[in-house]
């Protein structure tokens, strides 16, 4: 027994000293552009630019989806007005 209680204290040196290894490595960060309040600040992007991303794409598909939709919606109301225009003239 007097040997897993050494070995348990070992370990926890061991794991406490791998974690001060692991914290002292510099990380590299991406520059940010910082915003403060109240100041006027350089705009990264051109307000007016136009630049194909994926949201370019999903935004496309998500326009022309409600856009057959709406198509769809009149097709019947259409419809359903020229039943009730047969109706009334009996």
């Amino acid at each position: 027994m007097a040997k897993s209680k050494k070995s348990a204290k070992s370990t926890k040196a061991v794991s406490a000293k791998a974690t001060k290894v692991v914290a002292k490595k510099p990380i590299k960060k991406a520059k940010k552009v910082v915003l403060k309040n109240f100041k006027i600040s350089k705009e990264p992007l051109p307000f007016m630019t136009f630049k194909v991303t994926e949201q370019t794409l999903y935004w496309f598909v998500m326009l022309s989806l409600i856009f057959c939709l709406a198509l769809w919606i009149l097709s019947i109301q259409l419809k359903t007005s020229a039943i009730i225009d047969t109706i009334n003239a009996l």
